[in-house]
């Protein structure tokens, strides 16, 4: 058994006993900490905690290690719900026509976008695509990350989808984290279906759903629910065919245009809708009568130049907002959560304590796990370490500066 005593710790943070549900409403405004701090962890996970004051003493010292964290804060780990990090290549080339005034769907007509990104798959290797991810996930974990949620959705056949699920199965037995895995075949017509794309979706329900539901290579289903992408009604009719492989949904909704996604995530009781840049008042009102969770993606609106999701109205309706990164080549090439934070203090008008419990609480329950992002027996001793001066406001203040001084994943320093 591997014994681990971390004391004198000047805070610990997001500290919750029992959590059953997401927060919603002015629950998102608290941070419980507990000051001069212990935490103790066996075998990768917390087992007690609690003030000095109250520190029982250590009755074993067998095999136990002590670290003094006096003027240390720890936080939990950040949970990523939303990530598209097993990829080929990179699309900078179409970042500079941005820059030159082309719209997302102008890039994609000219053969960019996730159809680039689906060219550049196919051709390139199982091993590739995992060793790239790996990295990725490894740089995440640095950062702060330790939950994350990745769909497939840049390979477009059969052959390339099962590929990417194949590459994700991989990265959960490599790491020591919680890794949840999306089946996103509906991320756009390929171009070879571009004048049939009811036999692509045909493809994706008859033969791409019953080879991932044999080999277990999802637990969600996600579908691109957009002009020029896929129809609500094609959304519904997707999730429907996921749903009975035990497929839970997903859905990429709201994030150009209105295009129906919230609603029918609604009526399709799916976990998340995701994006949700032109949600409006009606949708924030179907909402709140389900427990489907809305997730904003606040660097895909920083860098497509989009506007902000409606998050401060939608917390204020009680909705059990979430964050993630959206980490991808074209919309959001970057897995910093804390920068995640700071973006959607700025952009979306959240507080720093909404955006710190988004990326962790709420973002475990739109991930669909209780054994990460908060700290409670039971729990992975995934958790960061920050000098004593870090509040939840610090990540939103000091916007993208390296505030985490050590991880620690199931109770080990990375």
């Amino acid at each position: 058994m591997q014994k681990l005593l971390i004391k004198n710790i000047s805070t610990l943070y997001q500290v919750r006993e029992n959590v059953q549900k997401p927060l919603r409403g002015e629950e998102m405004n608290n941070v419980p900490f507990i000051e001069n701090a212990w935490l103790a962890i066996e075998d990768g996970v917390i087992v007690d905690f609690g003030s000095m004051a109250d520190f029982p003493g250590i009755a074993d010292w067998k095999g136990l290690e002590v670290i003094d964290a006096e003027d240390k804060n720890i936080y939990p780990c950040f949970v990523d719900a939303h990530t598209h990090i097993v990829y080929a290549g990179n699309r900078e080339k179409e970042f500079e026509w941005r820059l030159q005034g082309m719209s997302y769907q102008e890039i994609a007509q000219r053969g960019g976008g996730i159809l680039n990104s689906a060219q550049l798959l196919r051709q390139t290797s199982e091993e590739e695509l995992f060793e790239a991810a790996k990295r990725r996930i490894e740089l995440m974990i640095r950062m702060g990350t330790g939950a994350i949620e990745i769909k497939s959705g840049y390979g477009l056949n059969v052959e390339s989808e099962l590929k990417m699920l194949r590459v994700i199965q991989r990265l959960k037995k490599h790491f020591s984290i919680p890794i949840k895995s999306t089946f996103l075949g509906a991320h756009a017509i390929p171009l070879e279906y571009r004048d049939k794309r009811d036999e692509y979706i045909k493809l994706i329900i008859q033969e791409m759903l019953p080879k991932i539901a044999e080999e277990k290579l999802a637990e969600f289903i996600d579908v691109f629910c957009e002009q020029g992408y896929f129809t609500a009604e094609e959304t519904e009719r997707i999730l429907i065919e996921g749903n009975k492989y035990g497929l839970k949904g997903k859905i990429h909704a709201e994030q150009l245009s209105h295009s129906g996604g919230i609603q029918v995530g609604v009526k399709c009781n799916a976990l998340s809708v995701d994006h949700l840049e032109y949600a409006t008042d009606e949708d924030i009102i179907l909402l709140q009568k389900s427990n489907t969770i809305p997730v904003i993606l606040p660097g895909a609106a920083f860098f497509l130049n989009l506007p902000p999701a409606p998050a401060k109205k939608m917390i204020e309706q009680e909705l059990p907002l979430a964050i993630a990164s959206d980490f991808n080549p074209g919309s959001s090439p970057s897995g910093n959560i804390a920068m995640m934070i700071s973006l959607a203090c700025v952009m979306n008008q959240m507080t720093p304590q909404q955006a710190f419990n988004a990326v962790t609480v709420n973002a475990a329950f739109a991930m669909d796990i209780q054994n990460a992002g908060w700290i409670d027996r039971g729990m992975f001793a995934n958790f960061f370490m920050t000098n004593k001066s870090v509040t939840p406001t610090t990540f939103a203040y000091h916007f993208a500066h390296p505030i985490i001084e050590e991880v620690y994943i199931q109770g080990k320093k990375v």
